[in-house]
This record gives structure tokens, sequence and C-alpha cells, in this order.
């Protein structure tokens, strides 16, 4: 499996405008302007597939986050929260015509910044997040409240009640690294069409493109100190940010064990949470699916974005008649695969995010061998520069393996036989703390709604894999997260519910 082209620096491959832009010192936005962290600190921000520095950006800690709370309290008492729903429907519908705008700049930076192939980020990271303030522009004017009938007293009609839905107040969103623009705006367009204002806690390993996203917010015409954007890293902004008394609510995308610790500083003041965390998926593959179509859905279920997504396909479940087919299938794709740098054309897949991902990685890759699984592909880093992982596929492994249970966070494939579509199946696909997402693979229909009834997962895709939309909503059961993303469903992150009764006789 060759690497392609690894340039001096990847830089090269990028217009002399964006260079210019990562040139200079990148700072943080809080309350409309550009500023350096008060502690004068930076950190490097590295290109994951060379190594090379990118460029440096402020680094916030905990009074920067106090300032931009302090910012986006004003902004929610002033001029926004005194907006109408028509106009703040329109800002945020032209955000995503100012994203649509810069679609190559926003790809490149994600390639840059992420690892993740130009290609992919332009068709796919780029226009979802610009579909995603399309979409909830409009939400921002259908925010209703309901009238409620008094049965319960002696004289009805004497009172009129109904419920006012208010934004929640200042929001704390702390997003990850694997889609940074497309989690950036899951986050900001649905706090923003409710109303809120935002603290939005980038990831250290990519803020790039949510920063050049705070410029177009500014040019889309958003007030000052509506969304502020502090990069820096999580046991310092993003503990501070959750701990904060004058944070009303907190967002968070990431691993459960920093869900966990989310939790446990939003206690303190019982703020509300919302989470979106990791998952261990099941995909299963019935004797009488479409087989090439099952191999190619099951490939990219795992596989696409270097397998770095909390729904990937991770644990695919093969009917016995089938499995040697269907995972020499998938072995055979990911051997295919051409990874390289992200501004390489011909790169299909990127090196992971970083060195403590690269590590994270190889070391379940290590125990999954040690403990008795087999790589019928893969199985390895690649390369001597950037962090690069084979597509594996793994086989011959047992329940109890950490590849089988812990969320890899790679391009990491367990595939695993069974006999019937029974309860042992549903029982087995379930065996998880996990419960974010689930596939099956079936020409019967009726089989399939069956299993999809019984599987604990937020989102099951039949016969497809990695289907999204803007009004989708999207989380998980069990340790996958507290509510949802997108879709109506959202808006409950964001909304409190007042009820108002006045006596009319």
């Amino acid at each position: 499996m060759n690497i392609q082209t690894t340039d001096s620096s990847t830089l090269e491959r990028v217009p002399a405008a964006l260079r210019e832009w990562l040139a200079k010192p990148r700072p943080m936005l809080i309350n409309g302007k550009w500023v350096q962290a008060k502690s004068g600190k930076v950190f490097d921000v590295n290109d994951p597939a060379t190594e090379m520095r990118l460029t440096t950006v402020a680094e916030g800690d905990a009074a920067d986050i106090d300032a931009a709370v302090r910012a986006a309290r004003a902004a929610l008492d002033g001029p926004w929260g005194r907006m109408s729903p028509s106009v703040r429907g329109r800002i945020i519908h032209r955000i995503g015509d100012l994203i649509l705008e810069h679609l190559d700049e926003l790809a490149q930076l994600e390639s840059l910044d992420n690892g993740k192939p130009f290609s992919v980020a332009r068709v796919a990271d780029v226009p979802l997040s610009a579909d995603m303030f399309h979409y909830m522009s409009g939400w921002a004017t259908k925010i209703e409240g309901k009238y409620i009938p008094i049965s319960n007293l002696a004289a009805p009609g004497q009172y009129l009640s109904f419920t006012r839905p208010e934004p929640i107040g200042v929001v704390g969103q702390i997003i990850p690294w694997n889609f940074p623009l497309l989690m950036a705006a899951w986050k900001l367009a649905p706090a923003l069409a409710t109303g809120c204002t935002v603290v939005l806690k980038v990831a250290e390993e990519t803020p790039l493109s949510a920063l050049r996203l705070g410029e177009l917010l500014m040019e889309a015409g958003l007030p000052d100190g509506v969304v502020n954007i502090v990069p820096g890293f999580g046991d310092t902004a993003g503990a501070a940010l959750a701990a904060h008394p004058g944070v009303d609510k907190v967002a968070f995308t990431g691993s459960t064990e920093v869900g966990r610790l989310i939790v446990q500083a939003a206690s303190r003041d019982l703020k509300k949470v919302s989470l979106e965390l990791g998952g261990k998926s099941p995909n299963i593959v019935l004797e009488d699916a479409d087989i090439d179509a099952t191999i190619a859905g099951a490939s990219a279920g795992i596989f696409f974005n270097h397998g770095q997504c909390c729904n990937a396909g991770s644990r695919l479940f093969i009917q016995e008649k089938i499995f040697d087919k269907v995972a020499a299938g998938i072995a055979a794709n990911a051997e295919k695969i051409k990874l390289g740098v992200g501004m390489d054309p011909l790169t299909e897949m990127g090196p992971l995010v970083s060195e403590v991902q690269y590590g994270r990685v190889t070391g379940y890759l290590k125990s999954g061998m040690e403990e008795g699984a087999r790589a019928l592909t893969g199985g390895a880093a690649a390369g001597n520069r950037g962090y690069f992982v084979k597509p594996t596929v793994l086989v011959d492994t047992k329940p109890a393996m950490k590849v089988v249970r812990e969320e890899i966070f790679g391009p990491v494939l367990v595939a695993i036989p069974f006999k019937e579509a029974d309860d042992s199946l549903i029982a087995a696909a379930n065996d998880t703390i996990y419960g974010l997402a689930a596939g099956v693979w079936t020409r019967d229909g009726a089989k399939a709604q069956q299993i999809a009834n019984r599987l604990k997962a937020g989102t099951v895709w039949i016969n497809c894999y990695h289907v999204f939309d803007s009004a989708l909503p999207f989380g998980g059961y069990k340790q996958s997260g507290w509510g949802r993303e997108m879709g109506q469903a959202v808006l409950s992150n964001y909304l409190e519910t007042k009820a108002i009764t006045s006596r009319i006789h």
C-alpha cells in the first residue's frame, strides 16, 4: 500500500491568499474583536501528513473564557436578544451563503488541518455545513408555543394558558477534531436559530476552519459577542467553559470519557447539558443481502474519514454463509485505498489527525494481534512520516477483546460471523455501552424493520450507511449521549419552556 507524494510542505498546494492567512498567528474571537490570549500564549497547529507546522494559534484559558462568556451575556441582553426572528434567520442564512462562496478555501483548511482529502471536504464537509445554516435559518421564525386548555377547574374558561419557548441563554459549545467545520455548524446554527449566544471552544488539533468561519460570521452581520470562538486545550479552556457560572448550558461532542468530565463540571450549578459521544456501532449483514452493495457500503461505513467517525460501522456482523466473501471483498477494497496528503488529488484516505490518535489506533492494533485477532489486510502503520495507518480488517476475534468492545476511532473493522438472525444476534449487536448508530443489510424489508426496531441505537441505516441530512435527528442511546443534533429535535437543546396563565374573568 503506497502513500501518495508527501511534499516538504503541503502549503505549496494551496493559493497564495490562504498561505498568507496562515503565515500570521491566528487570534481568537471575543466580542467581535480578534484578540490574543490574555496570557500571551500560543500553540502550534501542525499538518498531520507531514508533521510540519501550519501556523500558531492563540491559546485560550479561563481568563479568555470568562471574557467570552461576559461578551455573550451582553449580546444576549442587548442587540441579539431584541432582534426579530425574521432578521435573525436572514443572518443565519447569509452565513450558509458565505460558506458556499468560500467552499474551496474552507475545504483546503480542513484538509491541511485535519488531514482529510480536499476532494472529500469539498463535496461533504463544507456543503453540509452550509446546508445546516440554511436549514436552521428557517426555524428561527417557527419556534412556537401552544395554547393549553385548563380542564380541572370548577369554572372553565376563566383562565388563558399557553407556553412560551425562550432561548436557554449563554451556551458553551465544545466541538471535536474529526469534522471541525461541520461540527461547528451543527452546534452554532440551532443555537443561533433559537436566539442563544455562544462561546465555542474548538479542538486544539483543528482550530483553523472555525476561526475562518468566525470571520464569515462577522461578514454576515452577526452582532458582536453573539458567537465567541476560543481555541485552547480541554483541561484549561474546555474545563473553564463547562464550569463557568455564567454559562446556562453546555453542548459537547467528543469522547464518552470527556463527556463524563463535562457532566461533573456542569453539575456544580446544575446547568443543562447535551452530549454527542462515542460509538461502537454494529453493522449487520444477512445472507440474502446484495453482496456488491454491502461490500461497498460496509467499506465506506468504516473507512470514511479514516474511521474517525463516532458512528463508524466498526463491528461488522456477517452471516456465516457469506462471511468469507464479504470480509474478503472489504479487505480487497481496503487494499486499493490510496493513502496520502489531503491536498493530493489522488488521495482517498489521509493520515490520522495527530500523534496521540496515531498512538491510540496503533496501540489497539497491537492489542488485537496479541489477543489472537488476525488481519486480512492492514494491521499496521504506513510510511515513515505523518500519522498514516493502513485500513484494516480483523477476523478471528472474541467478544471480550478490546478491539471488539472499545471505540478505536480509526480505520479498523472487526468482522464477526453469526449463524442465524435470532435473539443471540440482537444481543451481540446490543452488547456495548454505546448506542449511537447501526446498519442492516438484507433484501427482506420486513426482517430489516424487525431488526432495526430491536437495535438500541439512535440511528439505524438499512441497505445504506453514513446517510445524513440537516432534517434528520442524530444522537445516541446509553453512553453515546444525551439529546439530539440536527432536525427539529435539536431545538429543544437550546430552549426553555415557560408556562403562562392569566385570569380573564
